[in-house]
């Protein structure tokens, strides 16, 4: 029988943080934003060390890391329904100074007295910001500058103990601080680009405020993981998938910087690469980097899965299910001393965040990523995921300090599921062949106009319907090709790339006149939001 006067287990939630940069950490407690992970790499970015965190840490945990300052992050809930999620209101005692972002600014201002009550009129999208008060968190930044709005609910009533810092035309306290509390609150949202002296705003509170030295950088990072990965690994084999994307291969690079020969790589060919993918994977990191590397040719067994289906979560889902039991099997035929205990992969935040397995648990779904959850469970390995607080810009920069080729790290991303989720409709041998041949033309014309470092992201769909053309004065009755060229820092946000025209009519010209049985091509204009980057 325990005793009650024992005191109660406290779990440490900053224990992975290292006691050289204890007095340095800026937390971001977590809300459930999707943009909860953006506000680390904010910080980051700055120079300064952040972490995630519950919205309910222990105080005990949190007063160990000595933070120079935290962050409450946005989040979907209103303040004022009982399952919202809140903090410990001791948490505003600590002295330290606190940053609250639109539903992180509403849940420290009703602790600390304030009304929060739903808007007349929700604000979503770009608004104006009239500073009033640019002394601390505001300063340097124009009378009038541009933010980004998503609320429904703001503070209505702010006491005599708060002082307000900007107003919109529908929100008149957009920003506030405390009088005695080292508390300020944004109800805008200052880590996304639309934002556009965001990081201006972050780094008043930052240096201007809570005094932080800007002494963070992407080394700290690589020899904190190399650490971590020998601690958990020891004398074990760790497995890695590899796709010969950019999130595989410095997942790849790392763990050989960290553990050298305890790793194999297996490289599985699911018949949905691009072209001469397979080729080129086999001489970057068998023939260049001499890594102990797999192939696995199973074309056959994921097509013959992916027969008639035409649904693009079921076809995420049998990719997923063929690739672990592939990945399962090529495992098991490894002949190395015993059997692997890890599997290493290369997972990002916005793949663990639109797949709704944020830190807190209340981000929403969108789409299912065959990479994150349930496969240490499927394969019997521990799981190794180090790139899993990272943003795609971020891991390029960490392959830049692991030494990785520029034409490697700069490399546009692919997705895990490969060419299936670029086929609108059933994927056939037929289909990827002709996609595979577009999307080859697609690349080479990019390049050629110097357009591939421009963009963050260039592809080719297929589409699932058919046009009439004329060909040598013939009907045609063919396929249509749909471009995607996106514009991205992070790829939680992308905005569609305006392409010269002369070089969308190159890549039309090419692509009907070379690729048998299509006859129109179409540009994708649409942002993320509200459509994803991939069409499936």
């Amino acid at each position: 029988m325990n005793d009650p006067t024992e005191a109660p287990t406290v779990v440490d939630e900053f224990s992975d943080v290292p006691e050289t940069w204890r007095g340095r950490v800026v937390p971001v407690l977590d809300f459930g934003s999707q943009y909860a992970q953006l506000i680390c790499r904010r910080v980051r970015d700055a120079g300064v060390l952040s972490v995630l965190a519950r919205p309910d840490v222990d105080l005990a945990s949190l007063k160990a890391i000595r933070p120079r300052g935290i962050i409450l992050s946005g989040g979907p809930s209103s303040v004022y329904e009982d399952t919202a999620p809140t903090c410990d209101p001791a948490l505003f005692d600590l002295g330290v100074p606190v940053l609250g972002i639109c539903y992180g600014m509403q849940i420290a201002c009703q602790m600390l007295g304030a009304q929060v009550r739903a808007a007349t009129g929700g604000e979503y999208g770009r608004a104006v910001l009239d500073i009033t008060d640019d002394s601390d968190l505001l300063s340097g930044v124009a009378t009038q500058t541009s933010v980004w709005m998503s609320h429904a609910d703001q503070v209505s009533d702010l006491p005599d103990d708060f002082l307000p810092l900007a107003r919109t035309t529908s929100c008149p306290y957009a920003a506030v601080r405390h009088r005695q509390q080292p508390f300020y609150g944004v109800q805008f949202h200052p880590e996304v680009t639309h934002t556009p002296h965001g990081a201006e705003m972050l780094g008043n509170f930052l240096f201007r405020i809570c005094k932080c030295p800007a002494d963070w950088h992407m080394t700290d990072f690589l020899e904190d993981q190399v650490r971590r990965i020998r601690e958990q690994v020891g004398q074990d084999h760790v497995v890695c998938g590899l796709s010969g994307g950019v999130d595989s291969s410095v997942v790849a690079a790392l763990l050989h910087r960290a553990i050298g020969d305890q790793l194999t790589c297996i490289f599985v060919d699911n018949g949905l690469l691009r072209k001469n993918e397979r080729q080129l994977v086999e001489a970057t990191f068998r023939d260049q980097f001499k890594v102990d590397l797999r192939v696995v040719d199973a074309t056959v067994r994921f097509l013959s899965q992916l027969a008639g289906v035409t649904d693009p979560q079921e076809k995420r889902r049998r990719i997923g299910h063929c690739f672990i039991d592939v990945f399962r099997d090529a495992a098991d035929d490894l002949s190395t001393t015993g059997q692997p205990a890890f599997l290493a992969q290369g997972t990002l935040y916005p793949d663990v965040i639109e797949s709704g397995h944020g830190y807190s648990g209340a981000s929403a779904n969108i789409k299912l990523h065959h990479n994150v959850g349930g496969l240490p469970e499927e394969l019997g390995f521990e799981l190794i995921e180090p790139l899993r607080q990272l943003f795609k810009d971020e891991v390029r920069r960490l392959g830049e300090v692991l030494g990785l080729s520029e034409s490697l790290v700069w490399r546009h991303p692919f997705p895990g599921p490969g060419l299936a989720v670029r086929i609108i409709g059933e994927v056939t041998a037929e289909r990827l062949d002709l996609l595979r041949d577009a999307d080859e033309i697609l690349l080479e014309q990019i390049v050629a106009a110097n357009q591939y470092r421009k963009t963050a992201q260039v592809f080719a769909v297929l589409l699932p319907v058919k046009s009439v053309g004329v060909m040598g004065d013939s009907r045609t009755h063919e396929q249509v090709i749909a471009i995607r060229a996106v514009e991205s820092e992070d790829f939680m946000t992308a905005d569609w790339a305006r392409l010269p025209y002369d070089v969308l009519a190159d890549i039309s010209n090419r692509i009907i006149n070379e690729v048998r049985g299509v006859n129109r091509v179409v540009y994708d204009i649409s942002s993320k939001p509200p459509a994803t980057i991939e069409w499936e």
